[in-house]
């Protein structure tokens, strides 16, 4: 099957985690693997890359475990059968903390990155060619993971094909009353355009740079707040912007922007105070009404990470959070193409940005 773009992310996965690379791996493919190590069960976890879904021919096997000071073992299993073992005597993962664990297929090897820095490099044992499948388990807990092939223009999938290991159930578009607004244009195909991966970086550390993804590059531990970057080709029916963070133990609010020019198309902001979230549209510096309505309860927890979904349609935007969809909002601002810079700030850390 040949690979024609970027696959989209598998979003919130329960662990033990399996699913299917589409296309298979090719090199200069780039996966991420978003989420934190369990606190209390385990002293393993595991990110195997694979053919189908028996375990019995993995490979790459990146296994860290939290015993004996911490290391990272890297092995391949062929038939069943397991290879010598590479041990990396260092553990970059913290119990209880989440981490950005990246993965770079290239001819030679894998390169692994942990928060943004250069980990290990594990050269092919077997063609890279016969993975077609992504596996985690052990004591980790998953936002997302996510799929880049510089090699091939991206397209902007349409949500209803999301391999959701856990579906983003939103909910069908209204057939009522609630009809497409008159002043709505027909919607436009989807342009081609470049997904802009922001991926927080060390200052030492190296990053992953290709033609098709260009990376923003901070220093470790956190992208600079407030956040602001563009939104290549504005937005536009079926794009899609995923945010990733953590909440700060003490965190009062924070707010996300999507921005035409002087205006605020979109202000989604969780309020901890309030136990709300916010959502509403500022023109010429005058805010409209506020939406707050949800369908269950505060879907942010201080101190904990989280992964917001932001997909745009015709008429509304679908928002989902750690891959349960918790509101729409639909369009004030209805020029999407002009909506195209993205504003983060507040009470969070954030570990990464896609656009």
């Amino acid at each position: 099957m040949a690979f024609s773009g970027c696959q989209a992310p598998y979003l919130s996965p329960a662990v033990p985690f399996s699913g299917t690379i589409q296309g298979g791996l090719q090199d200069g493919f780039q996966i991420t693997v978003n989420g934190a190590v369990l606190s209390s069960s385990g002293t393993r976890f595991a990110v195997d890359f694979q053919t189908g879904f028996s375990g019995n021919d993995i490979a790459f096997h990146f296994n860290p475990r939290f015993e004996d000071g911490g290391y990272v073992v890297c092995n391949t299993r062929q038939k069943g059968r397991w290879g010598p073992e590479e041990r990396k005597m260092h553990m970059p993962f913290q119990k209880g903390m989440p981490f950005d664990l990246c993965f770079l297929v290239q001819s030679s090897d894998f390169k692994v990155m942990v928060n943004g820095s250069l980990f290990v490099q594990y050269f092919h044992r077997v063609p890279f060619h016969r993975v077609d499948t992504i596996s985690v388990n052990g004591s980790v807990q998953l936002s997302y993971i996510s799929f880049q092939n510089p090699r091939a223009a991206p397209v902007q999938p349409a949500f209803s094909t999301v391999p959701f290991s856990q579906p983003v159930c939103f909910p069908p578009r209204p057939r009522g009353r609630r009809q497409k607004p008159p002043s709505v244009r027909p919607a436009n195909p989807a342009p081609i355009t470049q997904t802009v991966i922001h991926t927080v970086q060390s200052a030492s550390g190296q990053m992953f740079s290709t033609p098709a993804i260009l990376p923003m590059m901070y220093p470790h531990p956190a992208y600079p707040m407030p956040f602001i970057t563009t939104i290549p080709g504005g937005l536009y029916p079926s794009k899609s912007i995923i945010l990733s963070g953590t909440v700060l133990p003490s965190a009062q609010r924070f707010h996300i922007n999507l921005c035409s020019g002087s205006h605020i198309a979109f202000h989604m902001n969780p309020r901890f105070d309030e136990n709300a979230v916010v959502r509403n549209t500022q023109i010429n510096n005058s805010w409209g009404s506020e939406e707050r309505s949800l369908p269950r309860k505060m879907p942010f927890v201080r101190g904990q990470s989280f992964s917001v979904w932001i997909l745009c349609e015709a008429h509304c935007l679908k928002v989902a959070v750690d891959g349960q969809h918790v509101f729409e909002y639909y369009h004030r601002l209805r020029n999407l193409p002009t909506i195209n810079k993205l504003e983060v700030g507040g009470d969070i850390q954030l570990t990464h940005v896609q656009t």
